[in-house]
């Protein structure tokens, strides 16, 4: 297999990432020919059962295209900035990873610019597919835009937009996303090459309400079964398959991936129905919420079927 040959000695990119959904983008760089001069992610972190130190996506697919890496505990390490320096980066490249102070976002003489899952300003936050599924929305998309001071606040650049279907999870939305992230992100780098990118202030595209998109905590993945059917299945797939929508089930944790909504009379909600075979219900206000894969705890995740073999329902 041929290696990319690159377009250019210029820009010279420092790419920054830590999980798979970063390693697409840098792979599109990667092959698109541009000279990748520097690769910055997380430190290795205990992993495992064994709890050995395990590197990033990032850092494997770095070492494994002999891309020259960086692992700072502290972005304002001097010894880091240091480093960065000397890389002489024309442009950074930013998805998924840390926030970035000033002294770094603003090194490079063409900036900094990030890959966001969402259509800016729209779900400026740390979980923006997770959120744009929770809330039931029925498309999403990417945006690239040059960092600034605020989080999520810079200058669009290009956006896509994405469908997210009925029943989606937002694991596969995330996986449709990385690849068509990592398309935008070239055709970007390209754009600000040629000079043919306008930056939008996103202070002059007009919207009634903001939504946001923070960190996801526990309290925001436990079932309330007070709610509708359509809510409570939007949660479900918004947070597969990870961290998991959960309730409790026989005195233990009851984690939820995949779920269908069944319309009937209303029932008490939280109530449980089975004819442990083939199906587990939980009833919301207006009508049932259909397991179709879980994982009890202390269990592994499985599909409802499985479960209801080597399981009696307490009813």
């Amino acid at each position: 297999m041929l290696e990319p040959q690159a377009k250019t000695t210029f820009p010279r990119i420092v790419f920054m990432g830590t999980p798979e959904f970063a390693v697409a983008s840098l792979d599109a760089l990667v092959k698109a020919g541009y000279n990748i001069v520097g690769v910055v992610t997380a430190p290795d972190k205990p992993a495992g059962r064994g709890m050995k130190l395990s590197g990033s996506a990032v850092k494997q697919y770095a070492q494994e295209h002999g891309l020259h890496l960086l692992q700072p505990e502290k972005l304002k390490n001097t010894a880091f900035i240091e480093e960065l320096k000397l890389l002489h980066a024309d442009l950074q490249v930013v998805v998924a990873f840390r926030m970035l102070p000033e002294i770094v976002w603003n090194m490079p003489p063409l900036g900094t610019i990030n890959v966001h899952g969402s259509l800016l300003p729209q779900y400026r936050g740390a979980a923006p597919i997770n959120w744009a599924v929770i809330n039931g929305e029925p498309e999403t998309g990417v945006t690239t835009f040059k960092l600034q001071h605020e989080i999520d606040t810079g200058n669009i650049l290009l956006q896509e937009r994405l469908e997210i279907a009925e029943n989606e999870t937002a694991g596969e939305v995330h996986d449709r996303m990385k690849e068509t992230g990592a398309a935008l992100l070239v055709k970007t780098v390209d754009g600000i090459i040629n000079g043919t990118i306008h930056e939008i202030p996103q202070e002059s595209i007009e919207t009634a309400r903001l939504k946001h998109a923070p960190k996801i905590f526990t309290e925001n993945c436990r079932i309330d079964w007070l709610q509708t059917t359509g809510h409570i299945h939007n949660l479900i797939r918004g947070l597969s398959p990870f961290p998991g929508a959960f309730t409790t089930f026989d005195n233990k944790i009851l984690k939820i991936f995949r779920s269908r909504k069944i319309a009937e009379a209303a029932v008490v909600p939280g109530s449980i129905h089975s004819d442990g075979k083939t199906f587990l219900r939980f009833a919301a206000t207006d009508g049932w919420i259909d397991i179709l894969e879980l994982q009890l705890e202390g269990k592994k995740r499985m599909l409802t079927t499985d479960f209801l073999r080597g399981y009696k329902i307490p009813l």
